[in-house]
């Protein structure tokens, strides 16, 4: 198990764990951050994270793509 934010564009896998507080917990579950769900991270630009989830972009800062375990 990893961090998103440690994997390279093009690498990703199941999200198995989301950690944090329970506001920021349930803010990345509205986004799609839910285990089981598979995920990709496209592009690493400026300190966020771009990934691929259910078939939509989006960005992530660094801090909230370390509480996503893959």
């Amino acid at each position: 198990m990893m961090p998103l934010a440690m994997a390279n564009p093009g690498e990703g896998g199941t999200i198995r764990q989301v950690t944090g507080k329970d506001d920021v917990r349930l803010h990345l579950a509205a986004l799609g951050f839910v285990a089981g769900q598979p995920v990709t991270v496209v592009a690493k630009l400026a300190g966020s994270v771009i990934l691929n989830i259910r078939g939509t972009r989006v960005a992530l800062d660094k801090k909230l793509a370390a509480r996503v375990m893959i």
